[in-house]
C-alpha cells in the first residue's frame, strides 16, 4: 500500500465517504472530503476494486467546507463523526441523498424527500455515550474501521455534565458508558472483566459507587419514563420527543383500538398509544430485554389494556401478538428485520404498519418485502438526529393495499 497521499477529484457522496477514482480506475471512499472537492488522499485500506482513505490536504475546497468543531474529528482521529467538516445545511442534503439511493436500490421506491433538522449544531445533544479504556484509565472511542482508542479529554457532542468522567481514572474497566438522560445527575455503567465473568457497576462520574437502585427518569409528552440503566434509550437528547410525536401522527389510533408494539424498550410508544385506545382498546408490547420490560411495566402504571410481554420478535412472536385490523409500531435495532418477520407480519395483515428505523439500507430491505406483500407506502420522515454522522431516523407509514 503506498504512504503517499494521491490527488483524487471527489464526485458523489456515499456511504463511506465521498466517492472518487484512482488513476487506474479503482473507486476509493474518502472521509473528511466533499464532493466536487480535489484532495490529496492517503489510502488507508484497499483492494482489487476498491480503496478507502482520507483527505490529507485540501487542493481545492468546496463552499460548504467549515472548520471542524471538534478538535479530534480529523484524518486518524476520533471515528466517532463523518461530518464536522460540512455545514449543516450540507450534512443534510448528503443524509437525504443516501436514504435517496437505498430506497431505490434496495427497495425500488422513488423518495426525494428532506432531512428535518432537530436542533441547532448538534453540540451537547448526546445523552449516552459509550467509551473504550486505555492501559492508562483513560477514556476514548475508536479510530475509523479500527481497533485503535483515541484518547480523549471531551466529546462536542456529548452532554457537557460528562466533562468529569473525562478526567477520571477508571482502571480496570473494559467500557464506560456515560448516560444523561432526562432528570438528576449522570451517572456510569462502567463493565469490567473478572474470573467471575462480565460485571456492571454504577458510579458517578468520578467513578464513585452508585446504589444498584440508580436510573434515569425523563419526562416526554407529559409523562415520566423510568430507564434503567442497562435499557435501551434514544442517545439524541430530544429524539423521543421528535419519534414519538411523528409516530402518534403515523398510527393515528382512535379510542377501541388493538396495537401491537414490536422492538417496544421502556414503553416510549406503547405507554401513550395505551392512553390514546383507552381502556376500550388493547396494546401489546413486545421486548426481549428483562431490564427493559420491568420499566415498561412500571411506566405502564395503571394502564390495565397494556400487556408487556418479554419476547424475541420472531416469527412466531408476530402469529401470536399481531391480529388482522391491527396497528403495529416497530422499531427494529440497526440490523432490521430478523429473517422472516416481514412476512409474518404480512400473513398476520394488519391494516397499518408505523416502522422506526435508524439505518436507511436495512429499513429498505425490509420495505421491499413488506411491499411486494401488499402494503403501500404512504409516507415516509427522516429525522438528522445523528449530527455529525451520516447516520439518521426514519419513519414511515405503510397501508394494507385495498
Amino acid at each position: 500500500m503506498s504512504t503517499t497521499p494521491v490527488p483524487v477529484r471527489l464526485e458523489r457522496p456515499a456511504t463511506g465517504g465521498a466517492v472518487g477514482h484512482l488513476h487506474d480506475g479503482r473507486v476509493i471512499f474518502v472521509r473528511h472530503g466533499i464532493p466536487g472537492e480535489l484532495v490529496d488522499v492517503a489510502i488507508t485500506d484497499e483492494s482489487a476494486k476498491i480503496c478507502r482513505g482520507d483527505a490529507v490536504a485540501i487542493l481545492e475546497p468546496s463552499a460548504d467546507r467549515v472548520v471542524a468543531p471538534c478538535s479530534f474529528a480529523h484524518p486518524g482521529g476520533c471515528g466517532g463523526c463523518d461530518f464536522q467538516h460540512l455545514q449543516p445545511a450540507a450534512q443534510r442534503s448528503w443524509k437525504a441523498t443516501l436514504v435517496t439511493d437505498h430506497l431505490r436500490r434496495l427497495a425500488g421506491i422513488t423518495w426525494e424527500g428532506d432531512v428535518t433538522a432537530v436542533g441547532a449544531t448538534g453540540e451537547g445533544t448526546r445523552t449516552r455515550l459509550r467509551l473504550g479504556v486505555d492501559e492508562e484509565g483513560k477514556l476514548g472511542l475508536r479510530a475509523h474501521r479500527s481497533d485503535q482508542l483515541v484518547v480523549l479529554d471531551r466529546c462536542w457532542l456529548s452532554d457537557p455534565r460528562f466533562s468529569p468522567a473525562f478526567k477520571t481514572e477508571w482502571f480496570g474497566a473494559e467500557e464506560v458508558e456515560l448516560r444523561a438522560i432526562g432528570d438528576g445527575e449522570p451517572f456510569a455503567v462502567v463493565r469490567r472483566e473478572t474470573p467471575r465473568g462480565t460485571m456492571f457497576e454504577l458510579t458517578s462520574m468520578r467513578g464513585e459507587p452508585l446504589e444498584p437502585s440508580t436510573h434515569s427518569r425523563v419526562k416526554v409528552d407529559g409523562r415520566y419514563f423510568k430507564v434503567s440503566p442497562r435499557a435501551f434509550w434514544q442517545s439524541h437528547r430530544d429524539a423521543p420527543e421528535t419519534l414519538l410525536t411523528q409516530v402518534l401522527a403515523y398510527a393515528d389510533v382512535q379510542a377501541g383500538d388493538h396495537v401491537v408494539d414490536l422492538f417496544s424498550g421502556v414503553g416510549l410508544f406503547s405507554v401513550p398509544l395505551a392512553k390514546r385506545v383507552g381502556p376500550g382498546g388493547k396494546v401489546v408490547a413486545v421486548e426481549s430485554s428483562p431490564y427493559a420490560v420491568r420499566d415498561a411495566r412500571e411506566n405502564a402504571d395503571s394502564l390495565r389494556h397494556l400487556r408487556v410481554r418479554e419476547w424475541s420478535v420472531t416469527p412466531r412472536a408476530v402469529n401470536d401478538a399481531v391480529a388482522p385490523g391491527d396497528v403495529v409500531v416497530l422499531d427494529p435495532p440497526r440490523s432490521g428485520l430478523a429473517k422472516g418477520v416481514a412476512e409474518a407480519l404480512i400473513r398476520r395483515s394488519p391494516r397499518r404498519l408505523v416502522y422506526v428505523s435508524c439505518d436507511a439500507a436495512t429499513l429498505a430491505r425490509d420495505l421491499k418485502i413488506l411491499v411486494a406483500g401488499g402494503y403501500e407506502l404512504r409516507d415516509l420522515s427522516v429525522f438528522d438526529l445523528f449530527p455529525m454522522t451520516e447516520h439518521v431516523e426514519t419513519v414511515c407509514v405503510l397501508d394494507k393495499a385495498v
